[in-house]
């Protein structure tokens, strides 16, 4: 069976694509790629909405750009059986729609479009703060457009699941998140390179080495993280902190009264997997809101495939994911968090525990040909 992945997305800020592409090779499907990156981040994606004035018309120039691109690709290659859609695809949707329904008209066969539906538009918008209003109601007619335009619809979770309007729910797959092989290799790497074989990177006397990479927003949590880092002040914990965003203000003010915070804008993407393989905890999200108890994020699946303890918030999704592989902790709970950092920085017994609980536990479920089988038994059968 041939597979085209196809659309605007970047693998080099959502490796999502990457870890669908590997599952589907794995499990000995042909696996071809028509992509022409767009260039823009959710979060620029948000801001075109919160200020469209500024930004749609060169929005709308990029899009056409890219998609003549996309179109004149797909139409060389040759046609496959099934086209996923990237994530961030809920307008390259209806361009696949339309360019693989005259593909597949000299066959007579309508070739079927899986849409990577990992977030809503309209969750993201609340998420980055634009609730009500016309711009709220703009980004639930693009939701209700993908799915529409779409023949199978993956999702992360089984909450984001229920959240689809029941029409479409029956053509959901929940496929996770999961961690693309790049990470794999760093843990490998980092635990051969550490002392005793695969002990704590930091070492039994070192101190715990904490990190965090994302955007700030409200879903992770960053003020709790911030918060909690300040009461860390004096503490055996270093932390790095990677990423740019809205909250990322108010994290740097609640850290202040700790000088062990090392903030880095970002970091690239094919170099993020070693560097976080580095530490001994990666931490993963404490947001408060309905977006975040609905989601397992990226961060605690490759946190795990590169050896770290996950610490991350105690939410349905990723206590049933997680289970016994990560400590988990109340949502926004900065005292909480605090605590947990500070009882594995005097119990490396209890941290080591932990690395190998998550090390076993992405090596039995979050590998690409692991999470991708919900997929690959809906497609082919």
């Amino acid at each position: 069976m041939r597979i085209m992945l196809f659309g605007t997305y970047d693998t080099g800020m959502h490796p999502r694509i990457l870890t669908i592409s590997e599952g589907l090779s794995a499990h000995g499907l042909d696996v071809a790629e028509c992509n022409a990156p767009l260039g823009l981040s959710t979060a620029d994606r948000v801001n075109l909405l919160a200020k469209p004035w500024i930004g749609i018309p060169a929005m709308i120039g990029r899009l056409a750009s890219r998609w003549t691109t996309l179109a004149t690709r797909a139409f060389r290659m040759p046609a496959p059986d099934v086209v996923v859609v990237g994530y961030l695809g809920h307008f390259d949707v209806h361009l696949a729609r339309l360019v693989f329904r005259l593909r597949g008209l000299p066959r007579r066969k309508r070739i079927p479009i899986v849409l990577d539906h990992l977030i809503n538009a309209s969750d993201t918008g609340k998420d980055r703060r634009l609730d009500g209003g016309p711009r709220q109601a703009l980004l639930r007619m693009i939701d209700a457009g993908a799915l529409g335009a779409a023949d199978v619809i993956v999702v992360d979770t089984d909450e984001h699941l229920a959240t689809l309007p029941q029409r479409h729910r029956g053509r959901g797959v929940v496929v996770p998140v999961g961690a693309p092989a790049a990470w794999y290799d760093a843990g490998r790497a980092a635990a051969a390179q550490a002392p005793g074989g695969g002990a704590a990177p930091g070492g039994a006397g070192g101190p715990l080495r904490v990190v965090f990479y994302g955007l700030y927003t409200p879903l992770q949590g960053t003020p709790a993280i911030g918060a909690a880092l300040g009461k860390l002040a004096g503490a055996n914990v270093e932390v790095t902190m990677i990423g740019r965003g809205q909250d990322e203000a108010e994290a740097k003010a609640a850290a202040a009264a700790s000088t062990a915070v090392r903030w880095l804008d970002w970091v690239p993407a094919a170099e993020l997997p070693a560097l976080v393989a580095e530490h001994d905890v990666c931490l993963g999200i404490f947001g408060t809101g309905q977006k975040a108890r609905r989601v397992v994020p990226n961060k605690v699946f490759q946190g795990a495939a590169a050896g770290c303890a996950i610490v991350t918030s105690d939410t349905p999704p990723q206590r049933r994911v997680l289970g016994e592989g990560a400590l988990l902790v109340p949502p926004g709970d900065a005292d909480a968090l605090a605590a947990a950092l500070r009882a594995l920085a005097g119990d490396r017994e209890k941290l080591a525990e932990l690395r190998a609980a998550a090390r076993a536990l992405a090596d039995k479920s979050f590998a690409p040909a692991q999470v991708v089988a919900p997929l690959v038994e809906k497609i082919v059968n």
